[in-house]
């Protein structure tokens, strides 16, 4: 050590605590016990001796004069009498202008290879949801780049949507595109669940260097644990939230929310909660109203949330699903039928709404958007004649027309990957088509 390095180990010998809490591991059965008492949320060190390096877990439960603990991290070769030192109170992770670029893990820690973190200041991962009497309301449209969205389903600035669709649908390369074209001053990406291979490529084909320069991006992949899993999506809320608090435009993008249940469903099982619908429990539908409320507007700043939600078979009333389209202000249903079509984005317009398109859109773009609906609606109802040839032109004037103008809408919806609109591009091209729908 030279003499340069003094003043820095005195400051973090200053810094450091005089004297810790220690106990013994007791048992591990499903969670790990220890005899040490700490508070629900303390972070805990287990010392497996050997050489090995300590293991950092998380109190989520105590009795009895044990706590019991959850790592991080794969923990094997468990055994009794293991050290386990408290660390201190309550989860911190790093937020702030630093973090622009970087992907982190479910803890802030950088994984990216780019160093560690500068320019940015520790906060509680667990702060209140802005009070309802503070929250700034939705008046201006969020703007996405994708026609079929900022034309019929017109999200705004600080809105909570949920993004409903089967594996394999395109959700995460919609989430991707969105990021690269939405008007938002920082993107704050959770990915919760996702398999490992796919990372790499989300960040490289679908965020891009351009959508990564302005965005967070916080991974917590599926073979981690449940906790990691878990405190991943808070993490990212608390970044996001941060953000916000600064008077900025915020997106923050959660794929999947379906899989952040499923993690919290594995911690409270082992902690013995009963298990109610489809063996969810009931700190799982609290997490997920939690994490929905921490979303949407402050007194300073916007907040929009996009929430990816797995749909098991296409089953939109499932408990995940039910759950989330009760606290959400919109939903996007994607439709594996128009993805096998080669349509993107796959969005079922019939069966997608957002809840305050009439609260940002004049009464112009309201009236083409429901004339452009009814030509779907008209179209979708005759569909099954018209695909067998049985219907007859001249039946009906709507149908007949509706199958004049299909084409139109079809490519008005359809996009390609890289390819975003403006809203007032979106808007002309919208109202040509409505021009042409005269019932």
């Amino acid at each position: 050590m030279s003499k340069t390095d003094w003043p820095n180990w005195a400051t973090e010998i200053e810094k450091a605590p005089r004297f810790r809490r220690g106990g013994k591991l007791r048992s591990a059965t499903g969670l790990l016990s220890c005899s040490l008492t700490a508070a629900v949320g303390d972070h805990c060190e287990i010392h497996p001796g050997n050489g090995r390096r300590p293991v950092l877990a998380e109190v989520i439960g105590f009795n009895d004069g044990l706590s019991f603990l959850v790592p991080f991290e794969p923990f094997d070769q468990v055994q009794a009498g293991m050290t386990v030192i408290h660390l201190g109170h309550g989860t911190r992770v790093p937020v702030g202008k630093g973090l622009l670029g970087r992907v982190v893990d479910g803890l802030g820690r950088p994984i990216d290879g780019k160093g560690e973190l500068t320019g940015v200041q520790s906060s509680a991962i667990n702060s209140p949801p802005p009070s309802p009497l503070d929250r700034l309301r939705i008046r201006q449209p969020f703007v996405t780049g994708l026609r079929a969205i900022d034309s019929l389903l017109t999200c705004g600035r600080g809105q909570r949507v949920g993004i409903f669709a089967g594996s394999g649908v395109g959700k995460s390369t919609l989430l991707g595109e969105i990021a690269k074209g939405a008007e938002s001053d920082v993107n704050v990406l959770a990915l919760v669940g996702e398999r490992g291979r796919e990372v790499g490529p989300f960040l490289e084909d679908c965020l891009g260097p351009e959508g990564l320069a302005r965005s967070v991006v916080v991974v917590a992949t599926a073979e981690q644990s449940p906790l990691m899993r878990v405190r991943a999506g808070q993490t990212a809320l608390t970044i996001a939230n941060h953000f916000r608090d600064q008077g900025m435009n915020v997106l923050f993008l959660l794929d999947s929310l379906t899989r952040l249940a499923m993690a919290q469903r594995e911690m409270g099982l082992s902690l013995g909660e009963p298990p109610s619908a489809r063996g969810y429990t009931p700190s799982v539908f609290s997490l997920l109203a939690n994490t929905v409320e921490r979303l949407g507007n402050s007194a300073v700043g916007t907040l929009t949330g996009l929430l990816t939600v797995l749909v098991d078979g296409g089953d939109m009333d499932e408990p995940i699903a039910d759950a989330v389209r009760s606290l959400v202000d919109g939903h996007i249903v994607l439709e594996r039928r128009l993805a096998e079509r080669g349509h993107y984005p796959a969005i079922n317009i019939g069966r997608s709404v957002s809840r305050v398109a009439c609260d940002i859109v004049d009464h112009a773009h309201q009236k083409a958007a429901r004339k452009l609906r009814a030509i779907l609606a008209t179209y979708a109802e005759a569909e099954d004649l018209i695909r067998i040839g049985a219907y007859v032109r001249g039946s009906s004037p709507q149908v007949d027309r509706a199958i004049e103008l299909m084409p139109q809408v079809e490519r008005f919806l359809r996009q390609d990957i890289g390819q975003s609109s403006s809203f007032t591009q979106t808007v002309e091209a919208m109202n040509q088509i409505a021009a042409a729908w005269t019932f």
